[in-house]
């Protein structure tokens, strides 16, 4: 038969003290006197007294927990926001429980019910591929819960959120492209609801404009940005009657799909087709060739998705307006893309 846990309660009752009178002594309180708290600390050693920390918050009116929803948290991305997130929340007194939506807006929403569930004094989230509905979390604002956004974020919509600026990271990477003597660019882009890939493109739109030349229709695949859509897309794009000479893609995954097509059929990156991603990826490093990427500065971006929330904590009021932190892309330029401009 397992043995209960005793609580404060049942030490008070031993002794026969008031329950604050307990929990005074055992956080070493000046107004209690030594040979109480001695008695006190006695009993809870031998009976092996474990404080429930919880309990303790919420009776403060606060869990000391901060809820973190992202799509998945395989890849460098997500595992990197993370980490950012976990170091700064660490050091401010808050534990971290993690979430996975499993890109799926149903997930999504119980996800943020259980959070809710869980008492945690804010939500940090990524939106899932396939939420185009802000509904679930209507109901932790109502609440009064910190909530605040971090990469994929609600268009449309006053929040609060850290982000980075997709379409500088866009334009960044077709103007290289460009630099380096490629005029025929075609783009991977992902499902365009959600902003950063929307942004995505239209930096890449924006680089092409500057160079005044068109934006082929056809030279832009949307696809879901996964390793099968980038090989599907580039064999798209090789069926064209004039394919591209390079491909700027909004995601790393898909980038290097198109480049494990390429090589299949012995085409030459970059020298005859040239690849840039999205992400910087820490396999973007380990292909033949390295791929070209942006830099998403992910651990800087869970670190200010923290930075806001205990901001809003410590302005809570009806006055607080939502923010916005804008952190700016790195092109991290490799041999993917390393012709020297003709």
């Amino acid at each position: 038969m397992s043995k209960k846990r005793i609580s404060i309660t049942d030490i008070a009752e031993q002794l026969s003290l008031s329950i604050s009178t307990v929990s005074r002594a055992l956080s070493d309180h000046p107004g209690i006197s030594d040979a109480t708290k001695k008695r006190v600390i006695k009993l809870a050693k031998a009976q092996n007294y474990q404080p429930n920390y919880m309990a303790a918050a919420l009776r403060k009116g606060r869990s000391n927990l901060l809820g973190i929803i992202v799509p998945h948290i395989d890849g460098h991305f997500f595992t990197m926001v993370v980490k950012g997130i976990e170091a700064v929340a660490s050091k401010a007194g808050f534990n971290v429980l993690i979430c996975q939506s499993n890109e799926d807006v149903a997930h999504e929403s119980t996800n943020v019910d259980t959070l809710i569930n869980a008492q945690v004094d804010g939500i940090l989230v990524s939106l899932a591929r396939t939420t185009r509905d802000s509904a679930h979390f209507d109901k932790v604002l109502k609440q009064g819960i910190p909530l605040v956004f971090f990469d994929r974020i609600l268009e449309g919509k006053q929040v609060n959120a850290v982000v980075l600026d997709d379409r500088e990271g866009g334009y960044l990477s077709t103007k290289h492209l460009l630099q380096q003597g490629y005029r025929r660019i075609a783009h991977f882009g992902g499902p365009q609801h959600l902003n950063i890939y929307k942004y995505r493109r239209l930096g890449y739109e924006d680089a092409l404009r500057e160079a005044n030349l068109p934006i082929e229709p056809a030279y832009t695949v949307i696809n879901d940005m996964t390793l099968d859509d980038g090989i599907e897309g580039m064999k798209q794009l090789l069926d064209l009657p004039v394919p591209p000479d390079a491909v700027f893609s909004a995601s790393d995954f898909s980038a290097v799909g198109a480049l494990q097509l390429l090589k299949s059929r012995h085409i030459q990156v970059p020298q005859e087709i040239a690849i840039s991603g999205f992400s910087n990826e820490t396999f973007t490093a380990l292909t033949e060739p390295m791929i070209t990427s942006v830099d998403q500065r992910c651990e800087q971006m869970g670190q200010s998705a923290v930075e806001l929330f205990l901001q809003i904590l410590r302005e809570k009021d009806d006055n607080f307006s939502p923010r916005r932190i804008v952190l700016q892309p790195d092109l991290v330029i490799r041999n993917s893309t390393a012709r020297s401009a003709s």
